[in-house]
């Protein structure tokens, strides 16, 4: 993983990768896509998180929210461009994924992002509360951050320069 110092590591939940596939997206995932086009922060995906847009493309293929000439060169720019990274998940990441079900929460591609954002140092951009309050009620890991959080976070890398960053950081590990 590349580490600029300044701040963790983006892992970026589905729905922040829809747009780029032409998946019409709204309301918190346009703002916070729109605050991560403005950052240099390191943004990473998983590649279970590219099978569930393909699993949302087919299910809106005939809807006017998806436009088709967009996925080739969306999965392009995802996979190749350079601008996102793949975390490479291992054995442990899995294991803990299935940790997660047994405690209870039954989506494994959440429990697969949890686990790889609390394993590899990132932080999971997510709208999902469910996952976070049941994350939080096990009294695992917090390794989310909400639109809100990242727009706090962003604002005070631009004028602080990583105070902001250490900060949420240091209130995670906690």
């Amino acid at each position: 993983m590349k580490s600029n110092g300044a701040a963790p590591g983006i892992l970026l939940d589905t729905s922040f990768l829809l747009p780029t596939l032409g998946i019409s997206v709204s309301g918190a995932t346009e703002e916070g896509i729109k605050i991560l086009s403005e950052t240099e922060t390191e943004l990473y995906y998983s590649r279970f998180s590219i099978l569930e847009s393909l699993w949302v493309a087919t299910r809106t293929v005939n809807d006017s929210a998806f436009y088709d000439e967009s996925l080739r060169p969306g999965l392009k720019s995802i996979i190749e461009s350079g601008r996102y990274e793949r975390v490479e998940e291992d054995s442990e990441i899995f294991s803990e994924a299935f940790t997660l079900y047994g405690l209870g929460h039954k989506d494994m591609i959440d429990n697969i992002l949890y686990a790889s954002a609390a394993r590899l140092g990132l932080i999971l951009l997510t709208l999902d509360d469910e996952l976070r309050k049941f994350v939080l009620e096990k009294r695992l890991k917090d390794a989310f951050i909400s639109v809100e959080e990242l727009a706090v976070l962003t604002q005070g890398l631009r004028g602080a320069r990583g105070n902001h960053s250490t900060e949420l950081q240091m209130s995670r590990d906690k």
